[in-house]
């Protein structure tokens, strides 16, 4: 394991670590003890982007244990870590959760995240306090690419521009072809079928502007869980961005509710 300090906002002191999961070592960014202070929250982009939700994970640092996985890698020195698609993005989500916590976190991903940590969840039930699924993707008429792209236009329309150099680093090492697989993948999916097999409590995180994922959509991924719960906040898809301290609100409010 790697560790190297790095001050966010001036706020958390936050550490750049790779840590081994079965044959690889992941990297994250996050405090570096997760044994102390509570129960830690983890969290999973989209598309493999980090900069957008670093506001967040310094806000959930302020009050313990967090971290924001890098999967796959994009731009990790080390190279990638696993391939685009959920399924293997989720079988490398679910070998960190198994080696490198030492116990059950809340797991919390975004937008495809939202996707790779249902699965992930769903492999390691035993690791899983609490599962957030934050503008998960992507409701049926959203799994073909023409709706998809109307779609995402509208909603970039509704975000704030300080979202664009959050993401386009990662983007761009990325590709477009390793961001279609990506998204493919997700189009691929279906969460509705996968909630009901998850046991630990589940909070639905919608914005009342997403056109990718509507809060009627949020609610119905809600009701299909075991133990769901939606919740509707401000803004549109990229909200941790732009609301960090509300967002960081409902991490840590899940992280210190009663199991």
């Amino acid at each position: 394991m790697t560790e190297h300090g790095q001050a966010l906002h001036g706020q958390a002191l936050l550490y750049v670590t790779h840590d081994r999961a079965g044959t690889s070592a992941v990297r994250s960014m996050g405090t570096a003890d997760l044994g102390a202070g509570g129960v830690p929250v983890v969290l999973v982009p989209g598309l493999g982007a980090l900069g957008y939700l670093l506001r967040t994970l310094e806000r959930c640092a302020r009050s313990g244990p967090a971290r924001l996985l890098d999967v796959p890698g994009h731009r990790d020195p080390a190279g990638r870590v696993c391939g685009d698609t959920l399924g293997a993005l989720a079988d490398t989500v679910a070998r960190w959760l198994t080696d490198v916590p030492g116990g059950p976190v809340v797991l919390a991903g975004h937008s495809t995240g939202a996707q790779v940590a249902l699965h992930a969840a769903a492999l390691r039930p035993g690791r899983v306090r609490s599962l957030v699924l934050m503008a998960p993707t992507f409701p049926p008429r959203l799994r073909r690419m023409g709706p998809l792209g109307a779609a995402a236009f509208h909603t970039a329309v509704q975000e704030s521009p300080g979202v664009v150099p959050a993401v386009l680093p990662s983007y761009l090492a990325a590709g477009p072809r390793r961001l279609l697989a990506c998204a493919r993948s997700a189009q691929a999916d279906a969460p509705e079928e996968v909630l009901p097999r998850v046991t630990c409590p589940v909070t639905l995180v919608g914005a009342e502007d997403d056109v990718l994922s509507p809060p009627g959509w949020v609610r119905h991924l809600a009701g299909r869980a075991v133990r769901g719960r939606a919740v509707v906040v401000h803004g549109a898809h990229a909200f941790p961005h732009r609301y960090p301290d509300a967002t960081a609100e409902a991490l840590n409010g899940v992280r210190d509710a009663p199991f």
